[in-house]
C-alpha cells in the first residue's frame, strides 16, 4: 500500500497477480490493508459503464470508498473537501484498470468520480451500507473553483443527479465533510 502524495489518506495499493497457462488470479482487497477502518458493515458494489460516462464528483460523511477496475480503464478523479485536512483542495487525478493495475482507498470527505475512457466495470466496497441518499452528496464534475484536469475533450454522458451537483461555493456548510 502506498499513501497518495497528494491527499491525505488516500492510498493505491498494486495488485499482485499471479499468471499461468489457465488464466489468472489476484487478490483486490483484504480488510487488513486498512486496519484503522470498521469494515464490519462491509457493502460490495458493482458499476458498469459504457466509454465516455462520467459519474460523481460524490463525496461522504459516514463511508469510505476502496475501487478495483478488473475491466477496462477509467480516469479516477479527487479532491479534499475536508477543512482540517493539511492537504484541504488538493487534487489528485489517476488512470486504473488494466493498464494500471491498482486499488485505490478513498477517505470520507474526499470528493471522487470517474470518467470511463473505455467500456469499464468498477468494483468498490464501502464500509457503510447505502442509506437512500442520506450520505450520497455531490459536487459539480465540473467546477471552476475546484479545476479537476479530466481531460475530456466532447461532453461527457452524466446521470439526471450528477447533471444537478452544485458547485462547492453553492453547497451550504452543513452538508460539507467536517
Amino acid at each position: 500500500m502506498r499513501a497518495a502524495q497528494h491527499i491525505e489518506g488516500v492510498y493505491t495499493v498494486p495488485i499482485r497477480v499471479f499468471e499461468d497457462e489457465r488464466g489468472r488470479f489476484m487478490e483486490t482487497f483484504r480488510r487488513n490493508w486498512f486496519p484503522w477502518i470498521d469494515w464490519e458493515r462491509l457493502q460490495a458494489n458493482r458499476s458498469d459503464s459504457r466509454a465516455g460516462v462520467l459519474r460523481g464528483l460524490h463525496y461522504h460523511h459516514q463511508q469510505v470508498d476502496y475501487w478495483y477496475v478488473p475491466k477496462g480503464q477509467i480516469r479516477a478523479a479527487m479532491v479534499d473537501l475536508r477543512p482540517s485536512s493539511p492537504t484541504y483542495m488538493a487534487k489528485y487525478v489517476l488512470d486504473i484498470g488494466e493498464e494500471n493495475n491498482i486499488g485505490v482507498f478513498i477517505p470520507i470527505g474526499v470528493a471522487h468520480g470517474f470518467l470511463a475512457l473505455t467500456e469499464a466495470t468498477l468494483m468498490y466496497m464501502v464500509n457503510n451500507y447505502y442509506d437512500g441518499g442520506k450520505d450520497e452528496l455531490g459536487v459539480a464534475w465540473n467546477d471552476p473553483d475546484i479545476g479537476l484536469d479530466w481531460g475530456v475533450t466532447i461532453p461527457p454522458l452524466l446521470s439526471p443527479r450528477d447533471q444537478r451537483n452544485p458547485f462547492l461555493r453553492d453547497i451550504p456548510p452543513e452538508q460539507l465533510p467536517r
